[in-house]
């Protein structure tokens, strides 16, 4: 049996641990520089506030039911969700971390799986404040299923599907478009074909759905029937491409502002490239004008770098970056959005040497790791290249953003006796 647990309403939630007053309260989350709805807590959906919907746009709405609003607060949601992820994998035998709020949970073995459930659920939001549902199930994908049932409708969060009966009777009650997988354009694909509940794809023609739904939809399909045919992955999958970019916090005109961006994004993705012990063999870089003004006068370039030879060193990375850079920029401009991304990935265990390249990989190598030892102990940044700048006007805007309760000391919460 596999189960997944999935954070309520999880960056709301983080919010309320440190502030219980918001409980029953309409919350939402901005995303990046305040713009749109990335997250709302019940009470802010039904007062029929959007995912996706700008933020500017609801401030009448927002004033009327007093909605509190928070800056996407990544440190802190980042920190709580490595705790719950920790809990889980102390309290099952084994975890697959899906997402920042989702895993699926290896239950062979546990005999008792409602009980299990609920008490995992209780330990989880006794001890970190999140909390959690959790639908029990043969496969991934009717755990995703039984998980939505537990957080819409029981009390106690938890939902067992086990029995074929219990099984088909969900099935018969759940929408193609609620499934797995599913987005849009397939759910009405299934809808004009005569599939509108997950029961009917559980009876339709293997033949069909492969030849429609390619190889992925017959596996959802079997998976529906309670035929395993993904299974719980201990190590995360390597990722095919990295990518860091961000919209400015203002218009950004000068080359020396896009050069500190483009520097802090390529050294992002040098880090990222380190921690899951991979090269890459190519760069890109891209820049962007405001979409929303003077359409006659946007442009949008974009650079590739291919490498001698794959790395992850945050300083030859950044100086191929902006040899990029200097190629695409144009003055006349005002930019509001820029990125890098790091592609070709290869584990680190291949990397191989240029018979062109003097520089001494192991000592950079020990550089990096150094740098990376003393930001993890002392904080993000505290040591970095030159080039990513001190000021940085460009950065984010983040008018309402939440103190980082758990990751920055003068954050943490002070006791009066």
């Amino acid at each position: 049996m596999i189960a997944l647990v999935d954070c309520n309403n999880f960056y709301a939630s983080c919010e309320r641990v440190f502030q219980p007053q918001l409980e029953n309260r309409p919350i939402v989350v901005l995303s990046n520089n305040d713009g749109c709805v990335i997250a709302r807590s019940n009470e802010a959906k039904s007062l029929g506030i959007k995912m996706g919907a700008p933020a500017f746009k609801m401030k009448s709405l927002f004033d009327r039911h007093k909605v509190h609003i928070f800056s996407s607060n990544f440190a802190l949601y980042g920190d709580l969700s490595k705790r719950v992820m920790q809990i889980l994998n102390e309290g099952s035998p084994a975890i697959e971390v899906y997402s920042i709020d989702e895993a699926f949970l290896d239950l062979k073995g546990v005999m008792k799986l409602n009980q299990f459930s609920i008490d995992l659920r209780t330990r989880v939001g006794k001890w970190t404040g999140i909390p959690v549902s959790i639908g029990v199930a043969p496969t991934k994908t009717l755990a995703k299923v039984a998980n939505r049932i537990a957080k819409k409708y029981r009390k106690d969060g938890v939902f067992l599907m086990k029995k074929n009966t219990t099984i088909n009777h969900v099935l018969r009650h759940t929408s193609v478009s609620d499934l797995w997988g599913i987005g849009r354009q397939y759910a009405r694909f299934l809808s004009k074909n005569g599939f509108e509940t997950a029961f009917d794809l559980v009876n339709a023609n293997e033949s069909w759905i492969k030849r429609n739904m390619s190889v992925n939809g017959l596996r959802m399909v079997k998976e529906l029937k309670g035929i395993p045919c993904y299974a719980i992955e201990h190590q995360p999958p390597r990722k095919k491409n990295i990518c860091t970019s961000r919209s400015f916090g203002m218009d950004v005109v000068t080359y020396e502002e896009l050069m500190e961006a483009i520097a802090s994004y390529a050294s992002t993705c040098a880090l990222k490239l380190r921690k899951q012990k991979s090269l890459a063999a190519s760069i890109l870089v891209f820049i962007k004008t405001n979409p929303f003004k003077n359409s006659q006068n946007q442009y949008n370039p974009y650079q590739k770098v291919i490498l001698d030879v794959p790395l992850n060193d945050s300083m030859e990375i950044t100086k191929q970056a902006l040899m990029a850079l200097k190629k695409i920029y144009k003055k006349g401009f005002s930019y509001k959005k820029a990125g890098v991304i790091v592609g070709d990935i290869v584990p680190d265990s291949s990397k191989q040497l240029s018979l062109f390249n003097n520089k001494d990989p192991f000592k950079t190598r020990d550089v990096m790791y150094a740098i990376d030892h003393i930001n993890e102990k002392m904080g993000r940044n505290k040591v970095r290249l030159a080039v990513q700048g001190f000021d940085r006007k460009w950065r984010l805007k983040q008018e309402k953003l939440s103190p980082c309760y758990t990751t920055r000391f003068k954050d943490v919460l002070q006791v009066k006796i």
